[in-house]
C-alpha cells in the first residue's frame, strides 16, 4: 500500500506525522506522494480541504483519514494518543471506504476563453467586487429569482455545517446527494425580494448564476479565493466525482454535530 501524510505545519503536527512515517515504513508501506492509496492529514479542517484539493484527480483511487490536532473537525476523526492505534488499522487495511458529495464549479466567461471547473469539498462563494452582488438565479434551467445583497453561497452536505452555518442554512446530513444554496445578507423591501429561506436542491437540480451588474466577480472554492473576470455565468451542480474517506470506527456525523455546536467539554 502507498501513503501520503500531509500536515498542518506546526511542531505537533509534524512530530506526529514524522512518527506515522516511520511507523508506516516500518510495517512496510511505501510513501509515495504522487500516487498514495490512503492520504493521513494531521492538523484540522483546513489542513484536509488542502489535501482533497492535491489529490483531486485521484478521488477514485484515494482515501483520506485525518488526526486532528487542534480543535474537533469534521474530517478529522483521531485524536494525537491515538496515533500508533491508527497506524496499525492501516497497516492492517483494517478500515471501510465511505464516500461523501461533492460540488462541481463550472464557469463560463463571455470571451473565448474554456470553462473554469472546480471541486469544492465545503462551499463555493460568490461576492461582487462592488458593493452589492446582482445575480439573476435559475433553477433546474427555469428563472427563480434577482437576488441582490451581499453575496450568495453553495455548499455540500458535509459543508454544511462551515460556512453555511454560520449563514443560518441548515445541517444536512452527508448521505443525502445534494446542495445548498444560502443568501448573504440578502436586500428585502417592497421593491426588491428574494426568497430569503437557504434552499436545498437535489443532485439531478442546477443552479446557475447569471450577472446582471458587473462581468468581474470574486469566487470562493473551499480555502481558494479566485477573482474571475468577463464572467457569463456560474452554474452548480452535485458533481459526478466523491470524496472517499477511511473510516475505522463508527463515528456518526451527528455525533460531529454534537460535539463541534453542542458539547461544553470539547476543546
Amino acid at each position: 500500500m502507498r501513503y501520503s501524510i500531509q500536515s498542518r505545519g506546526d511542531d505537533l503536527s509534524n512530530d506526529l506525522a514524522a512518527r506515522a512515517k516511520q511507523y508506516l515504513n516500518d510495517f512496510g508501506l511505501v510513501y509515495d506522494e504522487k500516487e498514495p492509496d490512503i492520504v493521513l492529514t494531521i492538523g484540522g479542517d483546513g489542513t484536509h480541504l488542502h489535501a482533497f484539493h492535491r489529490y483531486r484527480d485521484r478521488l477514485a483511487d484515494t482515501a483520506f483519514v485525518g488526526v486532528h490536532t487542534g480543535h474537533l473537525g469534521f474530517y478529522a476523526d483521531w485524536q494525537p494518543p491515538e496515533i500508533e492505534k491508527l497506524v496499525i488499522s492501516i497497516a492492517k487495511h483494517d478500515y471501510d471506504v465511505i464516500e461523501y458529495p461533492l460540488l462541481e464549479v463550472s464557469i463560463q466567461y463571455r470571451n473565448d476563453m474554456n470553462d473554469a471547473v472546480y471541486l469544492a469539498m465545503n462551499e463555493s462563494t460568490v461576492k461582487s467586487p462592488d458593493v452589492t452582488l446582482v445575480m439573476d438565479v435559475e433553477l433546474n434551467g427555469m428563472p427563480f429569482e434577482r437576488f441582490r445583497g451581499d453575496g450568495l453561497c453553495v455548499s455540500t452536505p458535509s459543508g454544511s455545517t462551515a460556512y453555511n452555518k454560520s449563514l443560518g442554512g441548515a445541517i444536512i446530513h452527508p448521505a443525502l446527494p445534494a446542495m445548498q444554496l444560502t443568501e448573504m445578507a440578502s436586500i428585502n423591501n417592497r421593491v426588491f425580494r428574494t426568497v430569503g429561506s437557504p434552499l436545498v436542491l437535489p443532485a439531478h437540480h442546477t443552479c446557475v448564476l447569471k450577472p446582471v451588474k458587473g462581468p468581474d466577480f470574486m469566487v470562493t472554492v473551499d480555502h481558494l479565493h479566485l477573482l474571475h473576470k468577463d464572467v457569463k455565468t456560474i452554474s452548480y451542480r452535485v458533481a459526478d466525482e466523491r470524496v472517499r474517506f477511511a473510516r475505522f470506527r463508527p463515528f456518526p456525523f451527528w455525533k460531529r454535530v454534537h460535539d463541534s455546536f453542542i458539547d461544553s467539554d470539547v476543546r
